[in-house]
């Protein structure tokens, strides 16, 4: 079975790939969870983010925006010290900021529908032959990255935006020798 060049070696990375990384997903709190993760992960691979992914969601109140958007300085203190997520306070702060940026969002139009606008509700379809061929950002990933910090995000630059968009499927970039690009590209919200 051929994957995308970057799955693997391990487990979990290649079940990450063979039935997460990709799948549209139209869920506003997930789409959230996935963002944050994403924010997360600049500048650190993203086995390091996928083998921590429960340790933050149970960190992080299984990843309910509108529990997190109340936090404060102590929950920040209590997370620093918690040595199964990454313990950086610009990004852990970034979180909740995050957290009320997305309830905004949520209450006005619906975050999925908000995202999911950009790309006319269904993902767009790359046939990329070689992993060379994956830009690691582009032109509506950088408006995209500009139009969540105008809303007041913060860890969410061209590059993670595109790993995102990548992840929830708003692009399907598995290379077409993967096993997964046609599944993926039939997986259209009807």
């Amino acid at each position: 079975m051929q994957r995308c060049d970057w799955a693997g070696p391990e487990q979990i990375y290649l079940d990450y790939h063979d039935t997460d990384w990709g799948v549209p997903e139209y869920d506003s709190r997930a789409l959230w969870e996935k963002l944050v993760l994403d924010g997360f992960q600049a500048g650190l691979s993203w086995i390091t983010i996928l083998k921590k992914r429960e340790n933050f969601r149970e960190a992080f109140a299984g990843f309910d925006p509108n529990v997190i958007a109340d936090w404060g300085d102590a929950e920040v203190e209590t997370l620093l010290q918690n040595p199964g997520i990454i313990r950086h306070r610009g990004k852990i702060e970034a979180t909740i900021t995050n957290a009320r940026v997305w309830q905004k969002i949520e209450a006005r139009e619906g975050f999925d529908t908000y995202l999911w606008n950009y790309v006319g509700g269904s993902p767009l379809q790359n046939c990329f032959a070689s992993q060379a061929d994956v830009p690691p950002s582009t032109t509506l990933s950088a408006q995209i990255s500009k139009d969540l910090k105008k809303e007041g995000f913060k860890f969410c630059g061209p590059t993670i935006v595109y790993a995102f968009m990548e992840a929830v499927g708003m692009v399907n970039d598995h290379l077409v020798t993967c096993h997964r690009h046609d599944v993926v590209a039939s997986m259209v919200k009807k």
